[in-house]
């Protein structure tokens, strides 16, 4: 793994930054297993999630890191796609403290991602495109439930190193009664592959070429990509695992590449029988949900 040397300060993002040049705009219809929410409530979240925007700050340097630290020298982690399983969390981070559900205002889900880790665990499958892992991104009126734990700052150095690929964001995430949190968290956000390769690999192709070229990836961040298959899975049963609440909030706010299909249209479209599919042995912890 390459060092990571970033070296611009932490700054406000402006609620027009977003992550791809598709434009965000919230589905208008609710999720199927909830009643309508009036046009009060939608004014209300609507609200909540421009100032919960207005709040994200871009992690560009490892200091930026140390200024989220609390007063015990731990630092908040969002979790959204793998890390709404305790047990997937724990398997990275075994030192874990405080796991729990939060809401995050402001950001959906998008299988729009290139996985290397995919092809390295024999689950990609490239013909079909079925090799995306999850992001997010900047989405006014969208909000998603995530998990938020946290780890020893001694930690911070491997957890940039093994998200190499994302922009990283400071966010303030809230109970699911809609208080805001103390301490900032970080979440992993959409990145671009220009700034990867300019900024994380420096500009040298044998940098890129050791993260995604091996693999046969010169895209990283696409549109037309569809999810791995376990991995999908594995995310639908982790949310199915933290109640109703975080499951339907994981199939109605959770998209494909296109922004437009929900995976609990894809599960029930072309996406179907995924959930009935076995991971191989060796793969059954770590996607088991």
């Amino acid at each position: 793994m390459i060092a990571l040397s970033l070296s611009v300060s932490l700054t406000s993002l402006p609620f027009s930054f977003a992550f791809s040049s598709t434009p965000c705009k919230s589905r208008a219809s609710p999720p199927r297993s909830t009643v309508s929410l009036s046009s009060s409530r939608r004014r209300q979240d609507r609200r909540r999630s421009i100032e919960a925007m207005s709040q994200v700050m871009e992690l560009e340097d490892e200091s930026d890191f140390e200024k989220l630290l609390s007063s015990d020298n731990r630092i908040s982690i969002t979790g959204f796609g793998s890390l709404l399983s305790e047990r997937s969390a724990r398997s990275t981070f075994p030192d874990l403290e405080n796991f729990r559900i939060a809401k995050l205002q402001g950001f959906r889900r998008v299988f729009a991602h290139s996985a290397p880790i995919f092809f390295e665990r024999g689950i990609a499958n490239p013909e079909t495109k079925e090799i995306s892992s999850l992001s997010v991104e900047p989405c006014e009126g969208e909000s998603l439930v995530v998990t938020v734990f946290e780890i020893k700052s001694s930690e911070i150095p491997a957890f940039i190193g093994r998200e190499l690929e994302f922009r990283f964001l400071a966010v303030v995430p809230e109970t699911l009664e809609g208080k805001p949190y103390t301490n900032s968290a970080v979440l992993c956000g959409r990145y671009s592959d220009e700034e990867f390769f300019q900024i994380r690999c420096k500009g040298n192709k044998g940098i890129y070429f050791q993260h995604y070229g091996r693999f046969k990836i010169d895209k990283i961040w696409r549109d037309d990509i569809l999810p791995c298959r376990l991995y999908l899975r594995h995310c639908v049963l982790a949310a199915k695992n933290l109640g109703d609440e975080a499951y339907n909030n994981f199939l109605d706010h959770t998209f494909l590449g296109d922004r437009k299909t929900t995976i609990r249209e894809y599960l029930s479209s072309t996406g179907s029988g995924i959930m009935e599919e076995e991971p191989p042995e060796a793969l059954k912890s770590r996607y088991g949900g």
